[in-house]
């Protein structure tokens, strides 16, 4: 009978314990994503030409500090432009004329919107919109583009040109 009572106090123990880490996970993960951090902040909007390679929980950074995420996004039916919501960190205030880019980490790296401060001493609130923006450049497009560039240059050279005749 000790045996047996022995045996389930340590599966106990040994189940209290894996309870213990598996929520000390989540806490730890939840605070280095900074959940916590922006779930105080305030909303601001921005709206894009081309919102490619940019979804919900996509980085908002400010010199390549991550000071928030993207909360929603939809579409505007009459002028067809991305429009975000950015939820930004309360503690970072930015001026009224501040601009957004979607930018991208490398070749392999994901997009994120990188906000750009201004100089107005006014500073943007809960509810207003970031006028000044710039979309997602597609690589592929642009590769594609100057692949196909290439293959126009005429065969004549300019030493060929300008020989007398």
């Amino acid at each position: 009978m000790k045996a047996v009572l022995r045996e389930n106090l340590v599966e106990a123990a040994i189940g209290a314990l894996v309870l213990v880490v598996a929520t000390w996970f989540v806490v730890f993960a939840y605070q280095r994503t900074q959940g916590a951090d922006v779930a105080g902040g305030y909303s601001i909007n921005a709206r894009f030409p081309n919102a490619t390679g940019v979804s919900v929980g996509t980085d908002v950074r400010v010199s390549g500090i991550k000071v928030g995420t993207v909360s929603a996004q939809s579409l505007d039916p009459e002028s067809y432009e991305a429009v975000l919501t950015l939820a930004v960190d309360p503690k970072v205030k930015l001026p009224l004329d501040s601009s957004a880019a979607i930018t991208s980490e490398g070749i392999l790296g994901g997009n994120y919107i990188s906000l750009r401060p201004g100089g107005d001493s006014e500073m943007l609130r809960n509810g207003d919109e970031i006028t000044d923006t710039s979309g997602s450049l597609d690589l592929l497009q642009l590769i594609g583009s100057f692949v196909n560039q290439s293959g126009n240059k005429s065969n004549s050279t300019p030493a060929a040109e300008s020989a007398p005749k």
